[in-house]
């Protein structure tokens, strides 16, 4: 069935969705559950799903204390979807502050430019024609070859949660390329993964994971043979070598997430942050 459903046309998966959603929707905005910063149900499980406003909650620390963030900084939010993470970082960067977020679903990004931007002038958001087999797959445009639309060395910090997720090697490697490119001098960035090491191999044989890599591709694993992007975990020495020839540094340890089955963790997927060097 899941199948059946992303073979639809984006258009009529969204009015789907907001049929579905809709008798919800009301009573949220009747009873005030629902506050301006917070999208439409329809759009919150569009891609990622979970609790919008408690993902926010978690990340906005994890990116001030883990990643260093400051209230200052010229930030990227690379595949920004509804602004689950924009919302929190409005109460956080202040004016002297610049967020920049990027995603290919045109409804998510219409409904950030209408509640977000006219409230917080320096948060602002585009839409990117890049070929997704789930969710943009009329695209004529593949994410190996998108150069982000921003010029070489804005940013101070930039952020990718859940997208390395959901792409195959090729496009990954070109990602690192315009992270990179887009990236200051010892700026930052902040990137979530499901890695594959020495103890998530273990828990994964053991039958403790959340996430079934099952499937073996070139240069990484799958959980659906059909759909590869719906979720990809990539060994954990390719990535470190990854970073390592784009001139990035990782801050160790690495925080490894619990996706895997592990008991101590610091988010559900593992967290690598790293600098760029200085030329």
């Amino acid at each position: 069935m899941k199948h059946a459903r992303e073979s639809l046309p984006r258009s009529l998966r969204s009015f789907l969705r907001k049929v579905y959603y809709f008798p919800r929707d009301v009573r949220n905005r009747i009873s005030g559950k629902r506050q301006d910063l917070v999208p439409p149900t329809r759009m919150v499980t569009t891609i990622g799903g979970g609790d919008f406003e408690a993902v926010g909650r978690e990340f906005l620390p994890l990116f001030r204390d883990l990643g260093k963030l400051q209230p200052s900084h010229a930030v990227l939010d690379v595949g920004c979807g509804v602004g689950r993470m924009a919302v929190p970082l409005t109460s956080y960067l202040d004016a002297r502050a610049r967020y920049e977020g990027f995603d290919i679903t045109p409804e998510e990004i219409a409904w950030c430019r209408k509640h977000i931007t006219p409230r917080f002038p320096n948060f602002n958001f585009q839409l990117s024609d890049i070929y997704n087999r789930m969710y943009n797959p009329t695209s004529p445009v593949k994410a190996s070859a998108y150069r982000f639309p921003y010029g070489n060395g804005e940013f101070d910090f930039v952020f990718l949660t859940s997208v390395f997720t959901h792409l195959l090697p090729e496009d990954l490697t070109h990602y690192f390329s315009e992270i990179v490119r887009v990236m200051k001098p010892g700026g930052r960035c902040f990137i979530t993964y499901f890695l594959l090491n020495a103890e998530s191999l273990r828990l994964l044989a053991e039958g403790r994971s959340t996430q079934d890599f099952r499937f073996q591709l070139e240069g990484c694993k799958t959980t659906d043979q059909k759909t590869p992007e719906s979720a990809v975990a990539y060994e954990e020495a390719f990535i470190a070598g990854l970073y390592h020839g784009h001139g990035l540094k990782i801050e160790t340890p690495v925080s490894y997430g619990s996706w895997c089955g592990r008991e101590r963790y610091v988010s559900y997927q593992d967290i690598i942050i790293a600098e760029k060097r200085n030329p």
